[in-house]
């Protein structure tokens, strides 16, 4: 049941990425062209995405589990530190050179543009490469006796 939930979930989420616009590049960069012909129309779809996450956020923050039973796990990192704006800087780079972030590269798969798929084999690489980056660097955990 969970897997069919999350293809519902996730097929409801990029369909609404491509209603939205969000899976458009050339949206996007206009969004973010804030010195040239800059397109606010995502600012609507950015500010309903925050006003239902932020009340979301909150019902789950009240519940153990999830609707389906399962264990709730929300993030539970509250500081912001070097590398959580490192890569905030990093996404905003790529999201304003491409055009795209991760939700609607992935759903723009379909149409099969050859940006797209470069697009989403750049951010498979680069995560593969942070994993790999964080499994050598991992300090080792030094296990009481």
């Amino acid at each position: 049941m969970q897997i069919l939930m999350a293809l519902l979930a996730g097929l409801v989420f990029g369909i609404g990425l491509i209603i939205s616009g969000m899976a458009n590049p050339a949206k996007v960069i206009g969004f973010l062209d804030l010195a040239g012909k800059w397109d606010p129309s995502l600012a609507f779809v950015m500010g309903g995405a925050i006003l239902v996450g932020l009340f979301a956020f909150r019902i789950a923050a009240k519940r153990s589990t999830t609707l389906l039973g399962d264990p709730l796990r929300l993030p539970q990192a509250k500081q912001i530190d070097r590398r959580l704006v490192l890569g905030g800087l990093a996404f905003g780079v790529g999201w304003g050179l491409a055009g795209y972030c991760p939700g609607p590269a992935l759903a723009s798969l379909v149409i099969g543009h050859s940006k797209t798929v470069i697009f989403v084999t750049a951010m498979v690489l680069g995560m593969a490469i942070f994993e790999l980056l964080e499994t050598y660097t991992r300090k080792p955990q030094v296990q009481a006796k």
